[in-house]
């Protein structure tokens, strides 16, 4: 009897200290974390961009419509959140980019064309914004996804 409880001794031991005091977060399925560079002046002129032109449809925290994944009446789909919840990440910074300065895809939703209204520096800023809201996981996970479509 007593080996029995010093063998589960020494399992409960070896497992505790298998136990990561401090794990590593892991961002991606690499392991590295993505680093983000952001120009504050830049970032800044984005927040005030999305909120003049883009939070009346995206949100104040671009939060998006909560029924963004399901047509509405006109069989087009709400404002999804461009703040890392909804799909936007799965999108390369060339596709975001089109979308807003050309509008929504055909008969896919009712983003209007940005293109008489805002520069492409300005289009480049918003996308800066509302991807610095994005978690850190999310952020990494499209940085990965942007890697291997290289």
């Amino acid at each position: 009897m007593a080996s029995v409880v010093n063998i589960a001794f020494l399992i409960l031991v070896v497992l505790l200290c298998a136990c990561d005091q401090n794990p590593q977060v892991s961002s991606s399925s690499t392991g590295l974390m993505a680093e983000r560079k952001y120009d504050a002046a830049a970032l800044a002129a984005g927040e005030k961009t999305f909120a003049e032109h883009c939070a009346r449809c995206h949100g104040q925290q671009a939060q998006g419509h909560p029924q963004w994944r399901k047509p509405g009446a006109d069989g087009k789909y709400p404002p999804p959140p461009l703040n890392g919840s909804g799909h936007a990440w799965h999108h390369s910074r060339t596709v975001l980019h089109n979308v807003i300065q050309n509008g929504s895809p055909e008969g896919q939703g009712n983003m209007p064309a940005w293109d008489d209204t805002l520069s492409e520096q300005q289009i480049e800023q918003v996308i800066d914004y509302f991807q610095s809201l994005w978690p850190e996981p999310v952020y990494a996970a499209w940085i990965e996804m942007q890697q291997n479509q290289r």
